[in-house]
Parts: structure tokens; sequence; C-alpha cells
């Protein structure tokens, strides 16, 4: 099966905004090796520009390194340091798609991510939730988007050795993004 934008119910094509009012950019890792950490950018932009043909689709997307919320003020603030994403000298998480397209029957969006200054590719598997017009007459896309990158490949290295043996985190990140955006008139 090839995706057209008649395959897609209700697709259109033009320029949308992300609405942060309904949408989340998260990410989990492995903690202690037993449970997961679920951590989430609280400011965060990205626009998304569908082609007639979907797979001329692109986006660019960015999250401000230092709203990033785990719950736990502490942990949040040891994120911002050089341990982690070094804030204060890469202020900002990126995406910019180098493609889609439509494999064994899913939608996947290859891209750039730029995140402490490390720059590398990656894959997300989009799952559409679909289209319509919201109560104010804005015409809206929803969808879910996710990938799991190493942490350690963007220079997010630190670690502690557990007692038991092990280390305290995971290197795999899973990014999962919730997105409702409105298409622009």
């Amino acid at each position: 099966m090839s995706i057209t934008a008649e395959s897609i119910p209700g697709y259109r094509a033009g320029t949308w905004v992300i609405d942060p009012t309904h949408s989340e950019i998260g990410f989990s890792v492995r903690h202690l090796a037993i449970s997961k950490v679920k951590g989430k950018f609280e400011e965060f932009e990205a626009t998304f520009v569908t082609g007639e043909n979907p797979l001329d689709s692109n986006v660019t997307a960015k999250a401000v390194v230092a709203s990033v919320n785990t719950n736990q003020k502490d942990r949040d603030g040891h994120l911002r340091t050089g341990d982690f994403f070094a804030a204060e000298e890469h202020p900002e998480l990126t995406f910019v798609s180098t493609g889609a397209r439509f494999e064994d029957g899913d939608f996947k969006v290859d891209g750039e991510l730029t995140m402490r200054g490390v720059t590398k590719p990656v894959t997300f598997d989009f799952e559409f939730g679909g289209f319509g017009e919201d109560p104010y007459g804005n015409y809206k896309a929803g969808f879910t988007a996710t990938s799991v990158v190493k942490r350690e490949d963007f220079g997010l290295t630190w670690n502690a050795p557990l007692e038991k043996g092990g280390l305290m985190l995971g290197n795999d990140v899973t990014i999962t993004l919730d997105v409702q955006a409105a298409l622009q008139q």
C-alpha cells in the first residue's frame, strides 16, 4: 500500500503550528534498572508543512532545555547542568526533518536531532490520530511520534554505579511527542 493524500481521511496540505496547550514533548529513561523516569519540556514550538504528497511533508521543532520537568525539582536542576543537557551552553533541543517515508505499513519521519550541540540522525514513527475542526473553527491534526535515541551519543554520559551492580541510568531514551497542530489560514 502506498500513502497518498486521498488515503488519509481529512488530510490537507498546508502549514500547521503546534498547539502547546494540547501537546506534550516527553521522554523516559530506565532508572535503577527497575523502572522508568519520565519527563517533559514545558516550552516548545514546531511547524509542520504538509505537502500535496504526504511524503513531501517536513517539520522543524525546538524545545527549551531549561523548561525540563520531571516533577522533581532537584533532578530537574541536575538535568540542566553540564552532567546532562548543559542548558546554559545549549539552551535548545532542535529537530529538522530530512524526509518522510511509508515503510511496512508505518509512516516514518527521518531527521536531525540536535541535543547538547551534537546532531545525529533519528527516525520518528508516526501514528496519526486524525483531523478535524475544533469548536472555534480551527482545523486540527493530531498524532503521536516516538523515537528511541542513545543519550550517550549526544554527550549525556553521566551515570553512577549501583551497589548491587549495573548503572543508575539506562542509555536508551524514548522520546514521545503527543501533538495537536492547527492549520494556518
